[in-house]
């Protein structure tokens, strides 16, 4: 049964929508365009951060996992986030290499979905990224085994200012432990909320003879 609660949040759809002429015949040039409307939306409304992006794994035999990420890069080989590779989603991308990812801005009513392979970016892609956090982060990316059991946040902070001392003010390398993940572009699908429910959906995948593109019942 939907609470009262639940009840009253209903949104309302009233975008322009999205046809085909729009969404054109290449997925990246229009993800490319919806992440630019994202972030030149970004603190006009109530976006969050448009770069935040919900990243599904699976283990061997498919049971799921999933939370947000920050999407760091993008292009016609797929999109770019950074983790700690013995974390949860990490170690399940060394047994099962596919992912599956959404982002999502409500204020501009759409969503993107991707799905494909996944493989490990490059050294020398992690050791440019890792070089352009902030200190802070970097050090916790050092010191964190994510996704491992710790005692309590007094652990964790000790941890961090053990780590912290050990490399006093010197140049933050990037740990082993640590880089970046690509999810391929196999099938990549674009929704714009419309009245009714009667929501915008264009999927393109990936073929030998180049994208596909289908409109979805929503």
């Amino acid at each position: 049964m939907e609470s009262p609660e639940l009840a009253a949040m209903r949104a309302e759809y009233s975008s322009a929508g999205l046809d085909e002429t729009d969404a054109g015949d290449d997925p990246v040039a229009l993800l490319t365009r919806w992440i630019s409307d994202a972030v030149r939306a970004y603190g006009q409304v109530s976006l969050g951060e448009p770069n935040a992006m919900a990243v599904a794994t699976a283990t061997s035999d498919g049971v799921p996992s999933v939370r947000m990420v920050l999407l760091k890069g993008f292009d016609a080989d797929g999109l770019v986030f950074h983790t700690h590779h013995a974390s949860r989603k990490g170690r399940e991308l060394a047994e099962n290499p596919r992912a599956a990812a959404v982002l999502y801005w409500h204020p501009l009513q759409r969503q993107v979905r991707v799905e494909g392979p996944v493989t490990v970016v490059s050294a020398a892609e992690s050791d440019a990224y890792f070089a352009t956090r902030p200190r802070g982060g970097q050090i916790g990316a050092t010191a964190s085994q994510q996704s491992e059991p710790i005692a309590d946040r007094g652990a964790l902070d000790r941890r961090f200012a053990e780590v912290e001392a050990a490399i006093g003010d010197g140049a933050i390398g990037r740990p082993d432990h640590w880089g970046g993940f690509r999810i391929g572009l196999d099938v990549v699908e674009f929704w714009q909320g419309r009245p009714d429910r009667l929501h915008d959906r264009l999927r393109f995948t990936g073929s030998s003879q180049g994208w596909v593109r289908e409109r979805l019942q929503p």
